[in-house]
């Protein structure tokens, strides 16, 4: 039997301390912290999880960018909006799909889209 992929938990850059990261995502961005451990956390909203660390490689995360869907796109983005993070215009993009970008503090870019509907 072929093995079957779950899920993705991608490693992000805190390119600061960790505890300034963990306050950012989980006072800012709604996360849960899930565990914590030496230069390592691992954090998550709803169904989508990501892994902190510790790394000041800015070249890293200012090229670091992950997209993820979402039920409802204009309430995110109140709730985003005015936190101390460079967030984006809620537009529809050239093809087709509406969305906002988020640069955390740390230089790490969020695109969030409408999830469709399954």
């Amino acid at each position: 039997m072929k093995p079957i992929f779950h899920s993705i938990t991608p490693m992000i850059p805190t390119c600061g301390s960790l505890a300034e990261s963990l306050s950012f995502y989980a006072e800012h961005l709604g996360f849960a912290i899930l565990w914590q451990g030496e230069g390592m956390a691992g954090i998550g909203r709803d169904g989508v999880s990501l892994n902190l660390v510790v790394n000041d490689n800015q070249n890293w995360a200012d090229n670091a960018s992950f997209s993820i869907g979402v039920s409802d796109l204009e309430a995110l983005y109140e709730e985003y909006r005015t936190i101390p993070a460079r967030v984006g215009p809620l537009e529809t993009k050239p093809w087709g799909r509406r969305e906002f970008h988020l640069i955390a503090p740390s230089g790490v870019c969020f695109q969030f889209y409408q999830r469709a509907a399954v």
